[in-house]
């Protein structure tokens, strides 16, 4: 793939793909934040009530606790607005630099695949090895669900996971550049996806199963719980799309630009 005159650097580099990454990245912070504060918040907010009941339902404690010195205290409106919008855009903005960066890397390697189709494919992939699959077998939780003393254990099991599933989706792409030199790109995609599909199937079936839901009310434990696949989904989505448009209008550019430089040599 042709991008620059000879004797001159080309613009599809590193550094512009992270730059864009960034961007679309802190766009979709903030379409997260929203989804997230709209679809989500209410249920957290509701399964607080629910731990707080329980808590003073249970007896009081025969000496009152002293607070730890340095703690403070952050209120509930404020890690919902402006504690979640920092979180959302540090997120988004960490990963819409690093899916750019791996964008990047195969950028013109995946066969016929142009930049702006191999953006969208490593989003698709990010998605999917990154959040989907790690949320299917340990999906997100709302207060007042889980063992505290089992957080160490449930942290370390799902991060195993999604250890596994990059890993998998990595060689899966590796494996799939190789096997486009010999068959289709139909044949090699089904043979790829099966494979990561076997990897991550024994992995999940493999890692313990984490079920200590008690007597939390069944209906808001879904709702909290597509509310957190939603907000992932907007996450990706945004920054797949938009990092792809941004590449795309790049790749755009360097091609009108290749293409007059051949015209203006043919002549």
């Amino acid at each position: 793939m042709s991008t620059a005159a000879p004797g001159e650097k080309s613009v599809l580099t590193p550094a512009a793909f992270l730059i864009r990454g960034l961007i679309a990245g802190l766009i979709a912070g903030l379409f997260t934040f929203g989804v997230a504060f709209t679809l989500g918040e209410p249920h957290v907010d509701d399964a607080i009530a629910l731990e707080e009941a329980n808590a003073a339902a249970e007896p009081a404690p025969a000496e009152p606790e002293e607070d730890e010195a340095g703690m403070v205290e952050i209120s509930r409106d404020n890690q919902k607005s402006f504690g979640l919008l920092t979180g959302t855009l540090a997120v988004g903005t960490a990963l819409g630099g690093l899916t750019a960066l791996a964008a990047a890397a195969v950028a013109g390697r995946l066969g016929r695949l142009s930049p702006r189709g191999s953006t969208a494919l490593v989003a698709l992939i990010g998605f999917v090895a990154v959040a989907l699959v790690p949320f299917l077998k340990y999906p997100a939780t709302p207060p007042a669900v889980g063992d505290p003393d089992t957080i160490g254990s449930r942290t370390t099991e799902y991060f195993g996971l999604l250890l596994i599933s990059v890993l998998a989706a990595i060689a899966a792409v590796v494996i799939a550049r190789r096997l486009l030199e010999r068959y289709d790109g139909f044949t090699a995609v089904v043979a790829v996806g099966l494979g990561y599909l076997v990897v991550v199937v024994v992995a999940a079936a493999l890692l313990p199963t984490v079920d200590e839901l008690g007597d939390f009310p069944a209906d808001t434990l879904w709702y909290f719980r597509r509310s957190s696949v939603l907000t992932l989904a907007t996450l990706w989505g945004v920054i797949g799309v938009v990092l792809t448009g941004l590449v795309g209008r790049l790749y755009d550019r360097v091609a009108a630009d290749d293409e007059r430089r051949a015209l203006a040599a043919s002549l």
